[in-house]
């Protein structure tokens, strides 16, 4: 048994954010009947994506602008604990399961609407995408010229979020009877992010390096660097004497490896741009293990195929062969394992406590 074992979450959401945070639950057991509308999901297109992010849910095809359809949906709600919608504000009030209409048909419900700035506010209605959201809060450099091939941030980070607020308010529901309304917006949590970031360290201010040369981080020791071989790693050295200390032998820099902490703030750019000299006249390998033998806080800036052969991530069980298990490890009640995809309304007619499915 896993961690959310039984727990019954009806999934009206699509494309990344949505399916994303009912996969969280459902790897760690929630029961998750995906409900499609005719034709099916529109990612579906897209099944080397949709397959990922959309495994050990049941599918089941209905039109909510039809009587049956709607009907059905309500019928599956009143027994359901929790319900997730992403559509614009508004819609799913029109469609006839809004927060107000499923509350009162089951008090203990718990309903998460999950959209781009949340339902309420100056800009609720505005539509938008990831590259948008980052931009509102403030999550994106600026001098940034392209979103790049990033992670989609707001979209994750508001998915995950979704998750955790629903597995909270599920706790409260259980224990009291009385279900919530989650209104979480992607840009407020990078917003969230952002405002626990002190002024002048964030994103905003000190991008990456767009090129060979360095930007320059908020202390020495701290950022991207390129390596002889065209590639790039990362530093992580902040105020602690012992990494500064490990990073400067490493990179055969004994002059600068007793400076402390105050003092290093003051020659920040005559600090780090010897980092980033020695650094450069190293491969990205070189660099990589010196600095790790040195214990000093050293990882290679991989590509996405060499994080999905990476070692330290498939031991963990969070990348497979096509696959993408749980980040979450537990000892008594383990996730459960990448498991299959339903097919398009595979499974019409079932409710809950049917067969779920299983390998």
């Amino acid at each position: 048994m896993a961690l959310l074992d039984g727990l019954r979450v009806l999934d009206l959401t699509m494309w990344r954010p949505g399916p994303y945070a009912t996969q969280l639950l459902a790897q760690l057991g929630a029961d998750v009947i995906k409900v499609e509308p005719p034709g099916g999901e529109p990612m579906r297109a897209f099944r080397s994506h949709f397959d990922l992010l959309n495994q050990r849910k049941r599918s089941i095809e209905l039109n909510l602008k039809d009587d049956a359809g709607r009907d059905r949906c309500l019928e599956l709600a009143r027994t359901a604990e929790v319900f997730v919608e992403g559509f614009r504000p508004g819609v799913a009030d029109r469609l006839g399961v809004g927060h107000e209409a499923l509350r009162a048909a089951n008090p203990a419900l718990v309903y998460c609407s999950l959209s781009g700035y949340g339902a309420e506010g100056p800009l609720a209605h505005v539509p938008g995408h990831d590259v948008n959201y980052r931009a509102y809060a403030s999550a994106l450099p600026q001098d940034a010229v392209s979103p790049g091939d990033e992670l989609p941030v707001a979209d994750m980070a508001g998915a995950t979020m979704a998750a955790f607020a629903i597995t909270a308010a599920c706790l409260k529901a259980r224990a009291t009877g009385t279900g919530d309304r989650i209104d979480l917006g992607m840009a407020d949590v990078l917003a969230n992010w952002a405002g626990t970031v002190p002024a002048g360290t964030g994103p905003a201010t000190t991008g990456p390096p767009t090129g060979a040369a360095r930007a320059g981080g908020p202390v020495p020791g701290y950022g991207i660097y390129p390596t002889r071989d065209g590639h790039k790693i990362t530093l992580g050295v902040v105020s602690e004497e012992r990494l500064w200390a490990a990073t400067c032998g490493a990179l055969g820099l004994p002059e600068h490896a007793g400076v402390p902490f105050a003092a290093r703030l003051g020659r920040v750019a005559e600090l780090d741009a010897d980092v980033a000299a020695a650094v450069a006249r190293l491969t990205r390998d070189e660099a990589v293990e010196r600095l790790t033998a040195a214990g000093a806080p050293v990882a290679p800036l991989l590509t996405r195929a060499e994080l999905m052969d990476h070692d330290h991530f498939r031991e963990r069980g969070v990348i497979g062969d096509g696959t993408v298990g749980s980040p979450v490890r537990t000892l008594t009640h383990p996730p459960l394992p990448p498991g299959p995809v339903a097919e398009l309304d595979g499974h019409r007619g079932q409710g809950w406590g049917a067969d779920r499915l299983t390998d």
